[in-house]
């Protein structure tokens, strides 16, 4: 059992280790490595959808002649859960993020379009400063105003909360009771002009009645006189 279990081994005083063969391997060779998939994507030839997180084993490799700031780029090749087919994606520094190469369609993300016309505004806004003072001062003098603006919201908010904070529930009912009540004398107050007003156009009404048949049997008397004086 002890030569199982031996931590040294015998090396004859004629050992040479420069006289060892040495395995040649390829500049590039391809890795296999197990891994999830980092986003969601649509395979090209199935259409099948393959989310992220799905656990798979791919092949790695180098991106020859492709680097960002000394950061090597990494290709993966991997193939689909339902027909096979080889598809690959690729590290992209740059953005922290991965590209898909070839063989499946990257699925929409409304998070990663809000960042690119972010980065893309904050790209163009440098741009325009690099050699714009005035602009510069001018994009600083938003900003600071913005976020005046914005304390200033904060304030109001805190303000209006500690007025609601200061307030108990028996001042609430109170008040909604005083409402309700200043609501109910307003709805008597205009029913007492509106019943007022019908009042008086029923009275001239009648009083404009009254002067009609009056006038009418004055006039109906006068015509009976000047009938028996002839």
């Amino acid at each position: 059992m002890g030569e199982r279990k031996v931590l040294n081994k015998y090396y004859p005083p004629d050992f040479d280790p420069a006289k060892i063969p040495r395995r040649k391997q390829p500049k590039n060779k391809q890795i296999t490595v197990r891994m999830m998939l980092p986003m969601s994507i649509r395979c090209g030839t199935c259409g099948t959808y393959i989310y992220k997180g799905t656990k798979f084993n791919s092949r790695k490799e180098d991106c020859i002649g492709e680097t960002y700031l000394g950061i090597q780029l990494f290709r993966f090749y991997f193939k689909c859960t339902r027909c096979s087919a080889e598809m690959t994606f690729k590290t992209d520094p740059q953005n922290s993020d991965y590209t898909v190469e070839s063989g499946a369609s990257r699925n929409f993300e409304p998070w990663r379009k809000e960042d690119e016309v972010v980065d893309k505004e904050k790209r163009k806004r440098e741009a325009e400063e690099m050699g714009d003072a005035m602009k510069a001062l001018e994009n600083r003098a938003m900003d600071s105003k913005q976020d005046m603006d914005i304390l200033a919201a904060l304030e109001e908010m805190r303000s209006m909360k500690s007025r609601h904070a200061g307030v108990s529930v028996d001042q609430m009912l109170e008040i909604l009771k005083h409402s309700a009540h200043q609501k109910e004398e307003k709805t008597v107050a205009e029913l007492d002009e509106e019943d007022e007003e019908l009042i008086k156009s029923i009275t001239f009404r009648v009083l404009v009645s009254l002067y009609c048949v009056f006038f009418l049997f004055f006039s109906v008397s006068i015509s009976y006189c000047r009938f028996y004086a002839l």
